[in-house]
C-alpha cells in the first residue's frame, strides 16, 4: 500500500496513528507489542507525536519492547545515535522501564556490537527467528534502508539476524538487522519525506529489480510490498497509477 500525505506532519500524524492502532492489535492478540524503530530525521517527528496526548496514555507501553533497525557506532549520547535521538524524542516522555529497550550498543566496535545485538535478540525471542509487530523503516536518497547500503556484503547475508556494516573512512560503521529479519516482521511501514527522496522512492517502487543497486527493494514482508507513507514532495516523480491517495 502507498499512501501520499499532504506534508511531513500529516505523514507523522498517519504514522502515529497506525503506531498505536498496530500496538493495540498485538497487546490484544499475544499480550505485547514488539517494534522496531527507525533512525535518521524522517521519524523525529512521529517520536515527538507519539510522546504527546493521546498516545502517550492511548498506547499500552507497559507491554511495548523497543528494539532498533540499525546504529551508527557512536556512544548513546553523540547526536548521530539512533537510540539517542529516540530517547531525547520519545522513550524520556513515556511510561516504559528500561528491560523493555534493547539498544544497539553503538560505542562498542561495529562487529562486537553486532554479536552482542544478535545475542540479545536470541535471549529475547528464545533463540526462534524474530517476528516483530512492526517494523519503521527510513529511504535514504541512494535507496538504502536500515544500515543497507548499495553494493554492500550484508545484502547477500542469509543466515545471521545482525550484520556489521563496515564505512569507507569519511562515514561511520554501522550495525543493522538483515534483510531476511525485516520481512518476518508482521508489518513494515517506510517513511518517507521530501523532494529529494523521489528519485530513490521512484526507483524503488518503478524500477527495475536490482536491489544492489536499490537494497530498498529486498524488504517485503511475508513476501508482501510494505506500507509506504510518504509526502507530495517525495511521491511527485511517481506515476499516478503506482499510489493511492490518501
Amino acid at each position: 500500500m502507498i499512501r501520499v500525505l499532504n506534508d511531513y506532519e500529516h505523514l507523522s500524524q498517519a504514522a502515529a496513528d497506525m503506531f498505536m492502532d498496530i500496538s493495540r492489535r498485538a497487546i490484544d492478540s499475544h499480550g505485547h507489542f514488539n517494534v522496531v524503530l527507525s533512525g535518521g530525521y524522517t521519524p523525529q517527528r512521529l517520536y515527538e507525536i507519539l510522546a504527546n496526548s493521546p498516545y502517550r496514555e492511548g498506547i499500552h507501553w507497559e507491554d511495548v519492547n523497543i528494539f532498533w533497525s540499525d546504529e551508527r557506532c557512536v556512544p548513546p549520547d553523540d547526536p548521530c545515535s539512533n537510540f539517542g535521538n529516540a530517547r531525547e524524542t520519545l522513550l524520556s516522555y513515556v511510561p516504559i522501564s528500561e528491560d523493555h529497550l534493547h539498544p544497539i550498543h553503538g560505542e562498542l566496535p561495529a562487529d562486537q556490537a553486532a554479536a552482542e545485538y544478535e545475542t540479545d535478540l536470541r535471549d529475547f525471542f528464545k533463540n526462534q527467528p524474530p517476528v516483530f509487530d512492526l517494523i519503521l523503516l527510513g529511504l535514504g536518497d541512494n535507496a538504502h534502508t536500515a544500515s543497507l547500503f548499495p553494493h554492500t556484503p550484508v545484502l547477500d547475508e542469509r543466515s545471521r539476524w545482525v550484520e556489521a556494516v563496515q564505512m569507507d573512512k569519511k562515514s561511520l560503521d554501522r550495525v543493522t538487522l538483515t534483510a531476511p529479519i525485516i520481512n518476518q516482521a508482521q508489518e513494515v511501514i517506510f517513511l518517507v519525506s521530501g523532494a529529494e527522496k523521489a528519485a530513490a522512492l521512484q526507483n524503488v517502487l518503478e524500477g527495475i529489480y536490482h536491489p544492489h543497486q536499490y537494497p530498498a527493494q529486498l524488504i517485503r514482508p511475508n513476501g508482501a510490498h510494505p506500507t509506504w507513507l510518504v509526502d507530495k514532495a517525495a511521491a511527485h516523480k511517481l506515476a499516478e497509477e503506482t499510489i493511492e491517495l490518501a
